[in-house]
């Protein structure tokens, strides 16, 4: 099931009625009321100064492993809240994930970083871009990524998608849009494991002690290319002032609707990324070598 990603750019109060997302919105002409099932919610995005939300839905929220991202002043995510326990094995699993040895996760990068510069050069192909470069680059990836392959495949890939564009958190150009979708990703992708019994602060690759999603940041980065592609398409080069209007966020806002193929089977991002976390733990376990993450088909 496609879980819904609600977004409140307005004032609103939410709470629990009858066991479901109640919302009322007040505007200058009327009072607005609607109700939403919470287990049909996969994210709620909270980015409106005056929103006000009950202490018995968020728990309501945290109990069906809803997603709640904060925005700041900006408008950008800034923080989001997942539940403690989303596992029935939880402290089981955490154990298992804690003692993975050194070669497991440098082999889980590789694979992370293979899957990465395959769907980069799929974005490319579907632009009419050269991709042979970054085809290249998969074959050299070794355990661990000592070569920094998936730095080199950045430059390249960059440099053929945007003009003149240097990626950066803080950057212009379409750096805001993909912020903004990488955001949500981030947010699908922390959901997931937390579901799967994994913890999203044990990276196999990021270690920065001050990042308490560093699991998640590790596991996204295949899902990026994505984002890329709706953010291709919505990047007007000639008008950068609208690069992140209402329009572009209810795009991006829908990414977990985009097809992805894992394996054989094409599933939206929203139902197949649960298959990428299940394969993970299962990596972890030793009961498979190999993550499943999903291939972006070209689209020609």
């Amino acid at each position: 099931m496609i879980k819904q990603t609600l977004y409140f750019a307005n004032s609103a109060y939410l709470s629990k009625k009858n066991e479901q997302l109640h919302i009322a919105v007040k505007n200058q002409t009327k009072d607005n009321s609607y109700v939403r099932p919470i287990e049909d919610i996969g994210i709620i995005i909270l980015d409106h100064p005056q929103i006000t939300i009950t202490h018995q839905l968020l728990i309501a929220l945290q109990a069906n492993k809803v997603v709640v991202v904060s925005c700041d002043e900006k408008h950008m995510p800034h923080s989001l809240t997942l539940p403690m326990v989303g596992h029935s094995e939880q402290t089981k699993r955490y154990r298992i994930q804690q003692s993975a040895s050194n070669p497991l996760t440098k082999n889980l990068w590789a694979q992370t970083i293979v899957a990465k510069v395959k769907n980069q050069a799929a974005v490319l192909e579907t632009y009419g871009y050269e991709s042979n470069r970054l085809k290249v680059l998969v074959k050299r990836i070794q355990s661990g990524d000592p070569e920094n392959i998936e730095g080199q495949a950045a430059a390249y890939y960059w440099s053929q998608l945007f003009d003149d564009f240097t990626r950066s958190q803080d950057g212009e150009g379409p750096n805001p849009m993909l912020n903004y979708g990488y955001a949500i990703v981030r947010a699908m992708v922390a959901r997931a494991l937390v579901s799967s019994g994994l913890h999203p602060s044990f990276g196999i690759h990021h270690r920065n002690k001050y990042n308490p999603y560093c699991l998640a940041d590790d596991i996204m980065e295949p899902f990026r290319p994505f984002v890329d592609l709706v953010v291709y398409q919505l990047y007007d080069k000639e008008n950068v002032e609208s690069f992140l209007d209402k329009t572009s966020k209810q795009r991006l806002l829908s990414i977990g609707q985009l097809d992805g193929k894992w394996g054989k089977i094409m599933r939206p991002l929203h139902v197949g990324i649960s298959q990428t976390s299940a394969s993970l733990y299962d990596c972890y376990a030793g009961r498979k070598r190999k993550i499943i993450y999903p291939r972006i088909l070209i689209d020609k």
